[in-house]
C-alpha cells in the first residue's frame, strides 16, 4: 500500500475485500502520535488537590493547550472537594471518590496504578491496599509516616512484583548521577562526613492543640481525612497545609525534604541503616517555663546519623540541620559566595569537597575554581530524559514492563527508614522523667537527650526502650496496614 494513500481510500477499497480479514494500522487510524488505548495506563490518583494534581500531570502527560493525555485517569479520590476541584475539572471523566477503599473495591479491575498523595499518615495504608490487588504504585515523599510501615512497604514491592517509585524527583535529576560518578571515581576521596541542610519549616510548627471546634466545611469528609490517626475535632490550623507540622499526620521539616537532600547523599555513599542517631532540638516554652511537646514538632533541630563501613567506604557521619539552622561555613568558599539558603549538603573527603543544592542540583567542587581545570569521570550511570521532569513519566514506562525505577521502594524503603530515624530520636528527645536528686527540688529531664543505638535489622533501639513507641505508631480502630 502507498503510504500516502488517505485512511478514507485505504477504508473505501478495502471493502472490496470480502469475507477479508482487514488489519488497519494504529498510525492510519489516529494519525502520528496516536496511542491505542491498550498502550495506555488506566490510572487512579488519592489525593488530587495541592501536590496530587501537579503529580497526576506529570504522571497522564497532560498538556493543557490540548487539554489531553497521554495515559487515561480512570478514578479520583479525594476527601476534600474544594481541593480537588481543579483535577476533577481537568479529568472530567474520571469517576469520583472520597473513600479510597471503595475506589479499589468498585474499580479494581479497571485499575492499573494507584498515585498516592496523600498526607504522610495515610501514604503506607493507601499504598498497600493498592500492592495486595496487583496494582502499581507512585508514592509521594516521604514514603511513609513511621519506620516499620516503611519496611513493610519494601517487602510487599517485592512481593507482589509492582512497578513503584516515590516522589523525590531529584532521584531523576543530573546532579545526583554526577555526584556519583564524582565519589565513586574517588574525585574527593574516602567521604568521612557529610552536612545537610534545608530552610523548613516554612509551615508552624512548635504548637500546641486548639481548643477551639469551628464546623467542618460541608465539602470536607473530616473521619476520613483523619484515616488511621486518633480522633480530635476539625480544626483548619491542621490543614490544607499545615499538616505537616503535627505529629498525627506530618513528619515535620526532616520527613518533607530530608528525602529529597540527603538522597544524593544515601546513593552515592551506598548508605543503608543507621548505626546511631542523635538529635537536639529548639524548646518549646509555656509559662516561661521549657516543657516537651509531643504534639508538634520542633522549629528547629539538628540530628545526627552514623553509619557503618560500607564495603570499602569508611565509616561517615551525616548531621542534618533545619529550622534556619545551617552547617559552618566552608572555609573553601570565597567571600561572594554563599551557601544555598534553600538547603543543600556538603561532602567532605580526604582529598577535597562537593558542595549541592537541594536535589543534589549544581555539584561544585570546593574551592570552585577547580571546576576550571576538572574533568568529570565518565558517565556510568543512565540518564533519565527530562531530569527531574520525567521523574512521574518513568514510573509510566516501568508500569508498562520497562526498566525499574531508580527510586523504587528497595531503595526508597530504606531511605526513608534512615530519615523516619531521625523524627524517632526528635520524639524521644521530648520524652521527660523525673528525677530524684540527692538534695534540692525534684526535677524533669529529657532521656532522649543522648545518642540512640540502632539494631536496623531488627527495627529496634537497643539502649533506650522508650523510644520503641515511635518505631511503629498505633492506628485508630477500624484501620490496618
Amino acid at each position: 500500500m502507498n503510504r500516502d494513500v488517505s485512511r478514507r481510500s485505504f477504508l473505501a477499497s478495502s471493502t472490496a475485500l470480502a469475507g477479508g480479514i482487514m488489519i488497519v494500522p494504529r498510525h492510519v487510524l489516529g494519525g502520528p502520535g496516536y496511542r491505542a488505548p491498550s498502550d495506555r495506563l488506566n490510572v487512579a490518583g488519592v489525593g488530587a488537590g495541592g501536590r496530587g494534581q501537579s503529580v497526576l500531570q506529570g504522571i497522564s502527560g497532560y498538556d493543557e493547550a490540548s487539554n489531553s493525555t497521554q495515559e487515561n485517569v480512570v478514578a479520583l479520590c479525594d476527601v476534600d472537594a474544594e481541593r480537588a476541584a481543579n483535577s476533577y475539572e481537568r479529568y472530567a471523566t474520571a469517576k469520583r471518590y472520597r473513600d479510597y477503599r471503595v475506589m479499589l473495591d468498585e474499580m479494581h479491575s479497571s485499575i492499573d496504578a494507584v498515585m498516592v498523595a496523600t498526607p504522610d499518615h495515610m501514604h503506607a495504608v493507601v499504598a498497600m491496599a493498592a500492592m495486595q490487588l496487583g496494582k502499581h504504585v507512585y508514592v509521594e515523599k516521604p514514603l511513609t509516616h513511621d519506620v516499620y510501615e516503611a519496611r513493610m512497604l519494601t517487602e510487599a514491592a517485592r512481593q507482589y512484583g509492582v512497578a513503584t517509585q516515590m516522589g523525590n524527583q531529584g532521584n531523576s535529576g543530573e546532579g545526583i548521577r554526577q555526584i556519583c560518578e564524582w565519589i565513586w571515581s574517588g574525585t574527593i576521596g574516602d567521604v568521612t562526613e557529610v552536612q545537610t541542610w534545608t530552610n523548613r519549616p516554612v509551615w508552624p510548627q512548635g504548637l500546641v492543640r486548639p481548643s477551639e471546634t469551628p464546623p467542618v466545611p460541608a465539602t470536607l469528609d473530616w473521619d476520613l481525612w483523619l484515616g488511621t490517626a486518633p480522633k480530635r475535632p476539625y480544626n483548619p490550623a491542621y490543614l490544607p497545609f499545615s499538616w505537616r507540622g503535627w505529629w498525627d499526620f506530618g513528619t515535620g521539616a526532616l520527613g518533607d525534604m530530608a528525602c529529597h537532600v540527603v538522597d544524593p547523599v544515601f546513593k552515592a555513599l551506598r548508605l543503608g541503616a543507621p548505626v546511631s542517631v542523635e538529635a537536639s532540638a529548639s524548646v518549646f516554652v509555656e509559662n516561661w517555663r521549657p516543657i516537651p511537646n509531643h504534639e508538634s514538632a520542633p522549629n528547629s533541630s539538628l540530628i545526627r546519623f552514623e553509619f557503618p563501613a560500607r564495603g570499602e567506604m569508611p565509616p561517615v557521619l551525616v548531621t542534618w540541620f533545619d529550622g534556619g539552622l545551617m552547617p559552618p561555613r566552608p572555609d573553601e568558599l570565597a567571600e561572594d559566595e554563599m551557601l544555598s539558603a534553600g538547603g543543600g549538603c556538603i561532602f567532605i573527603g580526604s582529598k577535597g569537597k562537593i558542595l549541592c543544592e537541594t536535589y543534589g542540583a549544581n555539584p561544585t567542587l570546593l574551592p570552585t575554581s577547580k571546576m576550571e581545570s576538572f574533568e568529570p569521570p565518565a558517565q556510568t550511570l543512565p540518564r533519565v530524559e527530562g531530569g527531574t521532569g520525567g521523574h512521574q513519566r518513568v514510573w509510566v514506562e516501568a508500569c508498562k514492563g520497562g526498566p525499574a525505577c531508580s527510586s523504587n521502594f528497595d531503595y526508597a524503603g530504606p531511605l526513608s527508614e534512615m530519615v523516619l530515624m531521625g523524627n524517632l530520636a526528635l520524639r524521644s528527645y521530648m520524652l521527660t522523667e523525673t528525677v530524684e536528686p540527692p538534695r534540692g527540688r525534684r526535677r524533669n529531664r529529657y532521656p532522649g537527650r543522648k545518642k540512640l543505638l540502632w539494631d536496623g535489622e531488627n527495627m529496634r533501639i537497643t539502649n533506650f526502650d522508650e523510644a520503641n513507641q515511635f518505631v511503629r505508631r498505633e492506628y485508630r480502630e477500624g484501620w490496618s496496614l
